[in-house]
């Protein structure tokens, strides 16, 4: 007896290519897509224009990670690269900063 390991249902899934989602400039130089979420996450897209800084020091009410895909970020006093992996506890903060340049892709994990 063969098990399939693959769903095949319809609508338990979503593909999409990230810069075919609609941009929207968060203040000048930062542009955020946001990406299909659930009721358990929800993922965004983030490019950063050389120079730029996130407005405000950004809260986590939950669990939040990201990955840099392209370009540099300053971050809690942490030059990160494409490649790098960062992960956010519930109740920490950060300000994330470019000198570059850089694209970010994340997911916030939502309270239940």
């Amino acid at each position: 007896m063969t098990m399939e390991l693959v769903t095949q249902e319809p609508n338990d899934v979503q593909f999409l290519q990230v810069d075919d989602v609609e941009p929207v400039e968060v203040v000048p130089g930062i542009i955020r897509r946001r990406l299909p979420a659930t009721e358990r996450a929800r993922g965004w897209m983030y490019d950063f224009a050389p120079g730029t800084e996130w407005p405000e020091v950004d809260v986590h009410d939950g669990e939040e990670r990201y990955y840099v895909v392209s370009g540099e970020f300053l971050d809690r006093g942490q030059r990160l690269g494409p490649g790098s992996y960062v992960v956010f506890a519930p109740g920490s903060t950060h300000r994330p900063r470019t000198e570059t340049g850089a694209r970010m892709l994340g997911i916030s994990i939502l309270d239940r």
